[in-house]
């Protein structure tokens, strides 16, 4: 009975997510959209400059703490206290930090608008700092209902706001308030809605506790976004604004999509496991199911959108956008690892390896480095096509520990994973070839879009696919 009530609250929860997930990334979607046709490129090219150091800063505050809070076995109203003090602490700091160094920012990229785009767009470390406890809390008692009310909330207004500044004119400055607003909302939404609050609590014990296993995730968090950013400042610096707009999009317009699934993944897994870290065999079960239900949903999505990607983008963003294509292909296959990166890392952690989950950060960033060191000569598209190489690389790498820890290994990973993604090859290559007859963008798309969801679930049936049956057995639950 225990193993059913866990199922059916890890299922429900990821619904939840899966939804909250949907609806915060559609409407995210369909403003990104008009906000494209109303902006020029090169006004998202000074907000993705400025976001470089914005990310890499948040890290401290929405990495390690917060993970180690869901990761403890017996957290309380001290180490939840605690964790929000230091944290409200360490963002007031950052933001002063981010303030002092605007004008050198500015200068670094010979663009005087940054210092005031970087002092504004800063403020969203402190509302990150208010909000980041809450969400561990969230996160631990698995009540990803709220999540839900609180992102659409500020998805939604956001949006308003956004597109409102960008038709009166406002330019860069409607993406600053679209987001600041998004945050704020998202904020007082859940701190409305989750019942917890920080008590008059602090322990410099409990802190050192936490921060014993959280630093590692810490670091290796700051790890990735600056390696994920770090391209972001050579082609900003090296080449222009309008290049980092191409270059953003097309790495956003799959992420929206495929961030829907593997966030959700994230964080109902991570909490899920933790709670099981104790029983192996349990963990082993619970990250095959994630990759192999993850793996079903996202192959023929994302290799389907790389195959019929000039009429997305010719729909969707009109022909000023179009050499953002190349990239959205290219990015379209390397998020088709992110199942098996997500699953093996989410284990890692939540049996309480943070210092393994650090030493793979660490060889895969290094790999990272110099696939960026050796393309950057060669131009932006040279730096993306070494995420082609880097990619499956990384996902092996993830792999590697699971191994011992779980029993795991590489060809039950891949058996896990190939089926979708070959399967889904073949589709893509399908709707690829209906892409060269010769029919308007809006006749065209549609077909391909219904013959490729044919073949794929057709197929899925065909070979039967034991992740279909599982995903058809739970929406008839749901009913």
């Amino acid at each position: 009975m225990d193993n059913m009530t866990s199922r059916t609250n890890i299922t429900k929860n990821f619904f939840w997510r899966f939804a909250e997930r949907c609806g915060a990334q559609g409407i995210a979607f369909v403003v990104s959209i008009v906000l494209a046709r109303l902006l020029a490129p090169e006004a998202y090219g000074v907000i993705a400059l400025v976001t470089v150091f914005t990310n890499i800063l948040n890290v401290f505050v929405d990495s390690g703490m917060g993970n180690a809070l869901i990761q403890r076995k017996n957290a309380d109203d001290t180490d939840f206290s605690t964790v929000f003090f230091f944290n409200m602490l360490l963002c007031i700091v950052l933001y002063a930090g981010m303030f002092v160094a605007a004008p050198w920012i500015a200068a670094f990229y010979e663009n005087p608008e940054l210092t005031a785009v970087v002092r504004v767009l800063s403020l969203t470390l402190i509302i990150s700092g208010v909000k980041n406890v809450q969400q561990a809390y969230v996160s631990r008692t698995m009540q990803f209902k709220k999540f839900f009310f609180s992102t659409l909330g500020g998805t939604i207004g956001s949006a308003v706001v956004g597109i409102a500044m960008a038709y009166a004119g406002f330019g860069v400055w409607a993406l600053v308030a679209q987001q600041i607003f998004n945050q704020t909302v998202d904020t007082i939404i859940l701190w409305i809605t989750v019942k917890w609050r920080p008590k008059l609590k602090f322990s410099f014990k409990r802190l050192k506790g936490l921060f014993a296993y959280g630093w590692k995730l810490l670091a290796s968090s700051l790890l990735d976004t600056v390696y994920n950013n770090i391209r972001q400042v050579i082609i900003g610096k090296v080449y222009s604004s309008a290049d980092l707009a191409y270059y953003n999009k097309g790495k956003h317009l799959p992420y929206l999509v495929i961030t829907n699934v593997n966030v959700a993944i994230d964080s109902v897994l991570f909490p899920a496991i933790s709670s099981k870290q104790d029983e192996i065999d349990r963990v082993k079960a619970m990250t095959r199911r994630a990759i192999k239900t993850s793996s079903f949903i996202i192959w023929p999505i994302v290799l389907g959108l790389a195959a019929c990607a000039e009429p997305v983008v010719r729909i969707l963003l009109t022909e000023k956008w179009m050499k953002c294509v190349p990239f959205l292909k290219i990015f379209c296959f390397t998020y088709g690892f992110w199942p098996i990166h997500t699953a093996n890392l989410n284990a890692i952690k939540a049996v309480g390896r943070s210092d393994i989950f650090l030493k793979l950060e660490i060889i895969k960033k290094t790999i990272g480095i110099i696939s960026i060191l050796i393309s950057m000569p060669f131009g932006v598209l040279a730096m993306a096509m070494a995420y082609l190489i880097t990619s499956p690389l990384s996902a092996i790498v993830n792999a590697t520990p699971n191994r011992k820890l779980l029993g795991y290994k590489y060809r039950e990973q891949l058996a896990d994973m190939l089926p979708s993604m070959l399967l889904g090859a073949f589709m893509a290559m399908v709707v690829y070839a209906i892409g060269k007859i010769n029919l308007n963008d809006f006749a065209l798309l549609p077909i391909q879009v219904i013959v490729g969801a044919v073949i794929y679930i057709a197929g899925a049936k065909l070979l039967k696919f034991e992740s279909l049956n599982y995903i058809l057995s739970i929406v008839k639950k749901k009913r």
